[in-house]
């Protein structure tokens, strides 16, 4: 492992400098309520603030009312700014920037969340929700364009430093780059190029919003993990339209959180774990049959989207923010030092600990113990993110589910 030159010096992301070249991404939290922010998604945030890392990431926040999940989800609106500067605050209290991600969840939602009918790209049903979805009509792209810019406004009045523009994972801009979700036959159809335009015209406004004293990051998928969706060919000419639209930093990712949502996260799916905490009865047992087969497993290995991310670095001259399997100093050294990104991100590493990064400043041969068991996921989208090794009293058939997932790691 060569020396670290660059890991702990200060790099920007447009005109935002961080301290150092560490991001907590933007994984989901599940810690809000009511589509507000609370007092454990501020303690939350500040710890990994606390525990050195150069920006953390509040995630995910809703443009608008049809662009939200869950209740937990952030609403992005100006009657929560006082809330999400008291977080920001703290944050920049203790040396770290702060970013939010924005974005428009499309078909992945039910009515009674979205206030209506879930839209998407195209009209059709979509079975990992399920629920039936509504095309979006021209008039309507036009207004969750606006959407953007407005949230960006809102985001620096509530102190964040950064948004970061979730245009992959299957969300509703992903949803149009993508020829498995989008159907349409006019112009925002058909053709890759025409497909980026809704893309095009959501980031026109975000950068208009952001100005001179905000930073832009935008994830993007570099392969929606499936053969009938994007490619990597296809997430370079994205990319490469991105950089021509002005945006400070590209997160290198993928997946399809609908279709393929463990080529994002890499591992197994505890499904005894995933509906364990599930309430709806007639999902849990319908998860329990064919749960597998649903969610299907990509084994996880350290740096596992490293291979394709080269692919990027290659062909692009932006800054570029790794995320992917960062379970060591050695790891993010090489990201950094010997791969050429200018930033990393991490989710699970700082959910397990969030003074990670501090270690991994006074250790240089720091390991993350994060198993990647992936019962955080598992329970994230019923309950607050968490790692199992911060809980007490888990039910046997957890611990038992957890044990036989480390036997076939091991």
């Amino acid at each position: 492992m060569s020396e670290n030159k660059n890991l702990f010096t200060p790099a920007s992301i447009g005109p935002i400098q961080l301290r150092n070249r560490t991001i907590r991404s933007a994984a989901f939290e599940g810690m809000g309520k009511d589509n507000n922010p609370t007092q454990a998604l501020k303690d939350y945030h500040v710890s990994v603030a606390k525990g050195g890392v150069g920006m953390t990431t509040i995630a995910y926040a809703g443009i608008c009312r049809s662009a939200l999940s869950f209740d937990t989800q952030i609403w992005l609106r100006p009657e929560i700014v006082g809330s999400l500067r008291d977080i920001t605050d703290e944050i920049h209290a203790n040396g770290a920037k702060a970013s939010i991600q924005i974005g428009h969840c499309g078909n992945m939602t039910h009515r009674s969340t979205a206030g209506g009918t879930p839209v998407g790209a195209s009209t059709g049903f979509n079975l990992y929700s399920p629920t039936f979805v509504r095309g979006l009509r021209k008039d309507e792209l036009k207004q969750i364009a606006k959407y953007f810019g407005d949230a960006v406004n809102t985001a620096r009045d509530a102190g964040f430093d950064c948004v970061e523009v979730h245009a992959g994972h299957g969300y509703l801009i992903s949803q149009f780059l993508s020829p498995y979700t989008n159907h349409r036959s006019d112009e925002y159809g058909g053709k890759l190029d025409s497909r980026m335009n809704f893309m095009r015209e959501c980031m026109e406004e975000v950068m208009k919003a952001a100005g001179s004293d905000m930073g832009v990051l935008v994830k993007i998928n570099m392969n929606d993990g499936f053969k009938s969706g994007l490619q990597e060919p296809e997430c370079l000419i994205v990319a490469k339209e991105l950089e021509k639209l002005g945006v400070h930093a590209l997160v290198l990712s993928g997946g399809f959180v609908s279709k393929a949502p463990m080529y994002v996260m890499r591992g197994k799916m505890p499904i005894h774990t995933m509906t364990h905490y599930m309430s709806q009865a007639w999902l849990k047992y319908a998860v329990r049959m064919f749960g597998g087969i649903m969610v299907p497993s990509h084994d996880f290995k350290p740096l596992y989207f490293l291979d394709q991310a080269r692919l990027f670095r290659k062909e692009l001259k932006m800054p570029l923010v790794y995320v992917g399997g960062v379970t060591s100093r050695e790891d993010a050294d090489k990201i950094i030092d010997d791969e050429g990104f200018e930033f990393l991100q991490m989710g699970r590493a700082l959910l397990n600990d969030p003074d990670f990064v501090n270690k991994m400043k006074i250790d240089s041969n720091h390991i993350s113990e994060c198993e990647h068991l992936n019962y955080c996921i598992a329970r994230m989208y019923s309950k607050e993110m968490a790692c199992y090794k911060h809980m007490q009293n888990l039910p046997k058939g957890i611990c038992k589910e957890i044990e036989k997932t480390r036997s076939k790691q091991s």
